[in-house]
């Protein structure tokens, strides 16, 4: 099974397999044989699947590096150490990066693939469910900077994205959640079918059973094509798949990444909810219906320690604050979504108080 992304840079596929067994065939396919390929991941992922992805890359396998599993090593201090491993292996503008793992290590091997020797080619072999729906597709790579999340970074696409479905079967269950915040998203802004889907699947998805999962791994990946496909850089439509992330981001940082990102996801999802509600712009039942979806997967509702004032702060170092306004992605009802600057303080430091405790 597979998709195709269609950007300005390049059109890459979206790979769904159930092993590693076909990851050097997706290499040729996509022009990149006879080049020498780094893998660059954590040290979660590696002890789980480097020796599989090193033993199908066979002779194309040029090294690897493996930091500390976790957000706090997302930064530029970490991306010189992968700078430094490129260099002792002779990496040349011809060799390739291979991002294997979470959001983590996507991001970070994407950033130092476009910036080494003016950028090399790199695909992702996406780990967790939140990179596999996700950040691995459609070219968003970087760092975190000075505690603000992703603050340094670019648009650089993959040559192709590589999903072994059977790697969610070792992710820990409050990852799964995490990821499941992205998921019910994509129904949120853009597909009210899908959103029915993931409501009466969501036992089945839970239990991971093969054929409702893939589906769901599929729309998802498909959805996020389609936005990429018509908007790559984030002009204007693309800003929708931001959707609770705005408000999330801020907690995530004034947390000081305690939090998974895909919970963080689900607060400002909640808070949006909230003030969509308020406004007359959904249901009540249309905001306890997505927040019964939250609910099931896990997600948390509210979070403690900081104030209202202190996450409407840390709001303005969002990327998408334009002009000093900050910008923000509202529902008219479940599968519809609009971009907006056209909404006050007063109603923001509501919403963000819905999920204080």
């Amino acid at each position: 099974m597979e998709l195709k992304v269609k950007t300005k840079e390049r059109e890459y596929p979206i790979q769904f397999k159930e092993d590693f067994s076909a990851l050097r065939q997706a290499l040729e396919e996509a022009g990149l044989g006879g080049r020498k390929v780094f893998v660059v991941t954590d040290s979660h992922v590696a002890a789980l699947y480097g020796s599989q992805v090193e033993a199908q890359l066979g002779d194309a396998y040029g090294g690897c590096v493996a930091f500390p599993a976790g957000e706090d090593q997302k930064n530029l201090q970490t991306i010189t150490t992968f700078y430094d491993a490129f260099l002792a292996a002779h990496m040349d503008r011809k060799s390739v990066v291979v991002a294997l793992g979470g959001g983590v290590p996507g991001d970070m091997a994407g950033f130092a693939a476009a910036t080494f020797q003016r950028g090399i080619p790199f695909f992702q072999v996406p780990t967790t469910l939140l990179a596999q729906v996700d950040s691995s597709v459609g070219g968003k790579v970087g760092v975190d900077y000075r505690g603000h999340k992703n603050m340094v970074g670019a648009f650089y696409q993959p040559h192709f994205v590589y999903i072994n479905l059977k790697t969610l079967k070792t992710l820990p269950a409050r990852e799964f959640a995490a990821g499941m915040a992205e998921v019910v998203k994509y129904g949120l802004i853009w597909d009210e079918a899908f959103f029915t889907f993931l409501e009466e699947q969501k036992e089945a998805i839970l239990a991971q059973e093969e054929a409702p999962l893939t589906q769901m791994l599929y729309h998802c990946c498909r959805i996020k094509a389609e936005v990429v496909s018509q908007d790559e850089k984030e002009g204007g439509l693309r800003e929708v798949l931001n959707f609770g992330h705005t408000i999330g981001h801020a907690v995530e940082t004034e947390k000081h990444f305690a939090l998974l990102h895909g919970e963080c996801v689900a607060l400002g999802s909640r808070a949006i909810l909230a003030l969509c509600e308020k406004e007359g712009r959904i249901s009540a039942k249309d905001r306890q219906r997505a927040e019964a979806l939250f609910d099931f997967f896990g997600l948390p509702k509210t979070v403690d320690g900081l104030s209202a004032e202190q996450v409407y702060e840390q709001m303005f170092f969002d990327k998408k604050v334009r002009n000093g306004v900050i910008q923000f992605v509202l529902l008219q009802g479940i599968g519809r979504a609009e971009r907006t600057s056209q909404v006050g303080r007063d109603e923001v430091i509501s919403a963000i108080k819905t999920i204080l405790e």
